[in-house]
């Protein structure tokens, strides 16, 4: 119910400042001073261990200009699941025990806009981008459960990404982005 109701927001967010949004698009291209707000899908792999699912991740960035058409963004994401886990040995019968894992990556993003090198107009914007960040992660298991622990998690939090992705100008101060990534690919708004 909560991740509905965080859509509904986040859609209604979207919708409303589609629609406020000013027509006037002859501005010049500048990139960072950016919050990037998106959601995501995530799962598989992610940042952090194997899930055997997707599920959605919530991302936030800000990015800062560092050189001409380079950025530099700081980026935290989050994302919660239960599942299950079958386990027993001669001592402890065999039965699914559960457990509650939240991971949040924290990290930085560096992005290279081609805005010029594909004479892409000032409604779009369109990069290539890495991201290098580590993650914390609390587990919790079922009372009873004897087994090991981490057994999902890889031997190191540390993670590397790439993305590819673009920004469509709603007005000189909004945007839509979709990023596209190894990690955790995200659609969501850019607040100039």
């Amino acid at each position: 119910m909560k991740k509905q109701i965080l859509f509904s927001i986040f859609l209604f967010s979207l919708i409303s400042l589609s629609v406020a949004a000013q027509d006037n698009k002859d501005y010049s291209e500048k990139y960072g001073n950016t919050l990037n707000i998106g959601i995501g899908i995530g799962g598989y792999a992610g940042y952090y261990g194997y899930i055997g699912h997707t599920l959605p991740v919530i991302h936030l960035d800000y990015e800062f200009a560092v050189a001409k058409s380079f950025t530099l963004a700081p980026f935290i994401n989050y994302y919660s699941f239960t599942d299950e886990y079958y386990w027993g040995n001669k001592n402890y019968p065999y039965q699914y025990y559960a457990y509650h894992e939240t991971v949040i990556p924290i990290g930085v993003k560096g992005t290279y806009y081609f805005d010029k090198l594909l004479h892409a107009g000032s409604d779009w914007d369109f990069y290539l981008a890495g991201s290098l960040g580590f993650a914390i992660v609390s587990s919790s298991w079922e009372d009873g459960y004897y087994g090991d622990r981490h057994y999902y998690q890889d031997p190191s939090p540390l993670f590397l990404d790439l993305h590819i992705g673009t920004e469509y100008h709603i007005s000189r101060k909004v945007g839509v982005f979709l990023d596209l990534s190894t990690g955790v690919s995200t659609i969501g708004l850019a607040i100039h």
